[in-house]
């Protein structure tokens, strides 16, 4: 199959329901105080911060690194981190709805603790089935994300053979989009998401080797964050799970 020169994933910025979501989760609530929409949920002061400190790293990257070409979540949380991040770059960008969030049905807004309280046979099921198969009622398992994702990525290597491609999403996309490149498997892949926690803007990325497949080159990569005296933070995304 014909394959990308490069690929990265933007973590968007800190949202302000990421900071709500840490705050419910530390004061023990069953809610998050949220007051948009998932798709609507802007930015924080910091993660339009880090979004900036973004713009300079790719300003820095040498002619023959930069990408090509810009494929965004259309959550606005993401599409916000990428209007700054490619502000003056000239990398073109388009949305892709295929990138937007793990949709979590009647769970979403909940706390870990709101779910076990709320829903205690979901969570008995998602024990069950464990994190990868579990769809909660009205959302998506990991496995449907990692369908749309499959497909994207078949798009971009029709599309786009031999150049190098960067999209902004969220952290469940980072950790999928290293099980469909790298070929891992559950096991693999849900050790870690018990390792790591995807850090707001980090960066993760493949290059082409000699062959032309894709091999990994960084991981939730947060040193621009600090190059650029961006507070780096890690946040759960927006809805929390029970364990």
């Amino acid at each position: 199959m014909a394959e990308l020169g490069a690929l990265w994933i933007v973590r968007h910025g800190e949202s302000t329901a990421n900071v709500a979501a840490s705050a419910a989760e530390s004061n023990g609530a069953e809610l998050i105080d949220l007051t948009h929409r998932d798709a609507d949920v802007p930015l924080s002061d910091t993660g339009e911060q880090q979004a900036r400190a973004t713009a300079r790293w790719l300003a820095g990257l040498p002619a023959d690194r930069r990408p090509d070409v810009a494929v965004v979540s259309p959550y606005l949380r993401a599409v916000r981190t990428a209007e700054l991040a490619l502000a003056d770059t000239g990398i073109p960008a388009s949305v892709d709805e295929r990138l937007r969030d793990r949709e979590l049905g009647i769970l979403d807004g909940l706390t870990g603790h709101g779910v076990a309280r709320r829903f205690p046979d979901e969570a008995a099921r998602r024990h069950r089935l464990g994190k990868f198969y579990y769809r909660p009622p009205g959302g998506e398992s990991w496995t449907d994300v990692a369908l749309r994702l499959r497909t994207l990525l078949g798009d971009l290597r029709r599309d786009h053979q031999g150049r190098r491609v960067l999209l902004f999403g969220h952290d469940a996309l980072v950790f999928l989009l290293r099980y469909l490149v790298e070929g891992l498997t559950e096991a693999e892949l849900m050790g870690l998401t018990r390792e790591h926690v995807i850090a707001n803007c980090s960066v993760t990325g493949w290059s082409a080797d000699a062959t032309g497949r894709l091999t990994p080159d960084t991981f939730n990569d947060v040193t621009h964050l600090h190059a650029q005296g961006a507070p780096p933070t890690t946040e759960d995304e927006i809805h929390a799970e029970p364990v």
